[in-house]
């Protein structure tokens, strides 16, 4: 499977990798295992996509907040790789942060859109394993945060 194929396939455009704004790198290597740092949810024109889930958008909204952190997961990915994504064996696991109100119980459901993105682009090589939490707050009042771990050839 060519998962270049598949992002052109899907018309997919990736953001450009964000560099941190903070005291640690977006991706390392160890091994045979790629580290994502957590990418908040920012819309495609760039701005913060914020709110509680629950209370200033609904599941819907924070479905499509948690796959715009998946587009910037593969960016990130597509970056630490050199371009070459042909590098990536699997997607081994995704963590979700869901910035919701105290009722929501919904925050698997958020993370699908995060989790359905990896597999459309990846396959079979992007079944993970995942959390699903939700937190009181997130950095700059971000709706979702995903961080991920993927394994190299």
């Amino acid at each position: 499977m060519n998962f270049e194929e598949n992002i052109k396939k899907l018309n997919i455009k990736l953001p450009q990798a964000k560099a941190p704004v903070g005291n640690y790198v977006a991706t390392k290597i160890s091994g045979k295992m790629l580290f994502i740092s957590g990418q908040i949810s920012i819309s495609e024109n760039g701005e913060l996509i914020k709110g509680k889930v629950g209370q200033d958008l609904d599941l819907y909204d924070g479905y499509n907040a948690a796959k715009r952190c998946a587009l910037s997961i593969i960016s990130q990915v597509k970056k630490a790789c050199e371009n070459d994504l042909s590098k990536i064996k699997s997607c081994i696991k995704l963590t979700g942060f869901v910035n919701s109100s105290d009722d929501f119980i919904d925050q698997p459901k958020v993370i699908n859109g995060a989790s359905d993105l990896i597999v459309s682009v990846f396959g079979d090589s992007g079944m993970h394993t995942r959390a699903a939490v939700s937190t009181n707050s997130l950095p700059l009042g971000v709706a979702v945060e995903v961080d991920a771990i993927f394994e190299l050839k």
